[in-house]
């Protein structure tokens, strides 16, 4: 009886970690689609450069979109297809504030999902998380350098 409690309790886990993943697989369809926005209207050649790095950031969101999309598959759930929210701005400098807003929010919520997976065994999920953390983190150093900080 105690060992089918704790089956239970890892199905339990198991679908909370679906319905949060597909939080974050929504909010990584928001950011591809806030950074294609932002790097065809953001303007200045001060911000050639990080223009250029919007265009790879929005490209490695749809990748972590994929990557959660597939995670999700194989955990038993169905990804959404639901979007979050998307920031708009007409101000350059507010425009990668908003980014830089999303990368922290996203660092902290893969963090917290690293741990939950980690606590019901599915440690290939952790891995791929991982991988996804860290191009977070690089796109927040990239937000933070072209905001210069």
């Amino acid at each position: 009886m105690e060992m089918r409690n704790k089956v239970v309790s890892m199905d339990t886990d198991r679908e909370k970690l679906i319905e949060l993943l597909n939080i974050d697989l929504a909010l990584e369809y928001s950011a591809a689609i806030q950074y294609i926005q932002h790097s065809a209207v953001i303007t200045g050649a001060a911000y050639g450069d990080i223009i250029k790095e919007m265009k790879i950031h929005a490209n490695e969101e749809i990748q972590h979109a994929m990557t959660l999309a597939d995670q999700i598959d194989y955990l038993g759930g169905v990804p959404t297809i639901d979007v979050g929210d998307i920031h708009t701005t007409s101000e350059n400098d507010r425009m990668l504030e908003q980014d830089l807003e999303g990368e922290e929010d996203a660092i902290e919520r893969y963090k917290a999902r690293i741990e939950q997976a980690e606590e019901i065994k599915e440690f290939a999920l952790a891995q791929q998380l991982r991988t996804i953390l860290a191009t977070e983190q690089e796109h927040a150093m990239d937000l933070l350098q072209a905001l210069g900080r």
